[in-house]
């Protein structure tokens, strides 16, 4: 079983199990992360932003043109930005530790 740890805005650190083939995104949803994530996947929102580690930024998969035009729209963006729907959980992520930006 792949790990994440989520670092929600409160500066909590919530370590969580996730399956391997499911997005990032998903696994937040099911462990009740405060995130919007509004759009449910489907590129179309930036609700879903999160922060990695830079540690882990070239392990977090590429980027595609679509999600950097709407990280641009992201709240608190920085250069480690994602959005955690286009990052799909594998062995290569396991371990991976990604900040929570403050809702808003």
């Amino acid at each position: 079983m792949t790990t994440l740890t989520f670092i929600k805005p409160d500066g909590e650190k919530t370590t969580v199990e996730a399956t391997n083939g499911a997005t990032v995104m998903e696994v937040a949803k099911e462990n009740d992360m405060p995130m919007l994530a509004a759009c449910g996947g489907s590129l179309a929102c930036a609700t879903c932003h999160v922060i990695v580690d830079e540690a882990w930024y070239e392990k977090s998969g590429e980027v595609c043109e679509a999600e950097e035009d709407l990280l641009d729209t992201a709240h608190g963006l920085t250069n480690t930005s994602r959005l955690c729907c286009q990052m799909k959980v594998s062995d290569d992520v396991d371990g991976m530790v990604m900040t929570l930006p403050p809702m808003g």
